[in-house]
């Protein structure tokens, strides 16, 4: 990004310095040199983290690795809201059940098991068949199953394990789903 007196230039805008206005295509078209002599700086912008592990891309600002039991401003426990009556009139009330916000590892571990279904769905017909009528699941079938049944054991292990998000990138990286 290009920045003059720490500020952004945008490319393709015009700009004013002093009291010159430079076309929207000055930018592109000036040379370094030229840029130079007007204290016009080119900054790489600093390396985005991952949105699915950090707010905002903020490599400081890790998302939460655990489930927790939301409280309001005060301290006090809240619930989920569901549909009752205040004064016979219906309303949202709050239930018995506490409310949780997902932690990153509950969050992956629902994903991993969705794809391990996914994967699976596409010969679930055939254990249906092996039960109902013993018909025999051929056994590239058996393996192909089994692997993935393993590889999703072994990263639900895994993941639960992590004590950082550093951990949880690690496992989420080696993924082998074959």
């Amino acid at each position: 990004m290009y920045k003059v007196n720490n500020k952004p230039l945008p490319l393709d805008r015009a700009f004013t310095l002093g009291d010159i206005q430079y076309p929207a295509n000055w930018l592109r078209r000036s040379t370094s040199i030229a840029r130079l002599a007007l204290g016009i700086t080119w900054e790489t912008e600093p390396a985005r983290a991952d949105d699915r592990f950090y707010w905002n891309g903020d490599i400081n600002n890790p998302k939460a690795l655990e489930d927790r039991e939301e409280v309001d401003e005060d301290g006090n426990p809240m619930y989920v809201k569901v549909l009752g009556e205040v004064d016979g009139e219906p309303a949202m009330v709050d239930s018995d059940e506490r409310l949780v916000a997902k932690g990153l590892k509950s969050n992956w571990i629902a994903q991993v098991k969705a794809t391990a279904g996914s994967m699976l769905a596409g010969t679930d017909w055939m254990v249906i068949r092996k039960a109902e009528r013993d018909v025999a699941i051929p056994a590239a079938t058996v393996a192909a199953r089994a692997a993935i049944v393993a590889e999703a054991n072994r990263l639900e292990t895994a993941i639960t394990a992590c004590a950082d998000v550093a951990a949880l990138i690690e496992v989420i990286s080696s993924q082998n789903w074959e």
